[in-house]
């Protein structure tokens, strides 16, 4: 086995060409990334973002359930983490600054953005996890540093998925307001695990707000 089992795995790209940006209307001015789920940017497609999205070994960032210890994660978890970090830095040498990127996945997608985005805490343009919560069981530390400073999260789940109890969803939003995110969490009832269209169109508006830089 492996200690770095996502290592050299692809980046699907999309949308606008992010690594000649220069902020004028014929280039990106925000930047947006899904993990696993891409067909996610076909339904947001705006024409200011460029989608990058990391994809997993197997198709999959970690073995076990989300609500596992986290050290049966190891060593996947730490090395989709890993993922992610590069992600943002060769976004950054675009010169697009994280409060112009927008974090988003759903399922185990979702899950690894948001404990990314708890571990990585700074202004980021957006955080969008759909059916998905912070990694580990019950009772695990949540003492993350740093600070979301405002950072727009959305949090959208069924309130009956098998995968995602609706409690975790609800401490994943207590822990990311403390972290000081402005935090949008909807439960609906009895959806099963899937996206829908009010969830997209949240985050649509989202997103153009992102691409408007609007405060």
């Amino acid at each position: 086995m492996t200690d770095n089992p996502h290592r050299n795995q692809p980046f699907l790209t999309g949308g606008a060409p992010f690594d000649r940006a220069r902020g004028d209307d014929n280039d990106p001015r925000a930047w947006g990334y899904c993990l696993r789920h891409t067909a996610l940017a076909t339904d947001l497609a705006q024409p200011a973002f460029a989608y990058f999205a990391p994809q997993a070994a197997n198709n999959t960032w970690y073995p076990n359930r989300f609500l596992e210890p986290i050290a049966g994660y190891e060593p996947w978890l730490s090395s989709a983490l890993a993922v992610v970090e590069e992600a943002l830095a060769r976004v950054a040498q675009a010169n697009i600054p994280p409060r112009r990127t927008t974090l988003l996945g759903f399922s185990q997608g979702a899950c690894l953005t948001l404990e990314f985005a708890a571990r990585h805490a700074q202004r980021y343009g957006g955080i969008i996890g759909l059916s998905g919560g912070l990694i580990g069981p019950d009772g695990t530390p949540r003492d993350y540093a740093g600070s979301l400073a405002g950072t727009p999260v959305f949090l959208g789940c069924s309130d009956a998925d098998f995968h995602i109890p609706k409690e975790r969803v609800d401490h994943t939003a207590e822990v990311l307001r403390r972290l000081g995110g402005e935090v949008t969490e909807r439960l609906y009832p009895n959806m099963g695990h899937a996206v829908n269209e009010d969830e997209l169109s949240f985050v649509r508006g989202l997103m153009r707000r992102v691409a408007s830089d609007e405060p």
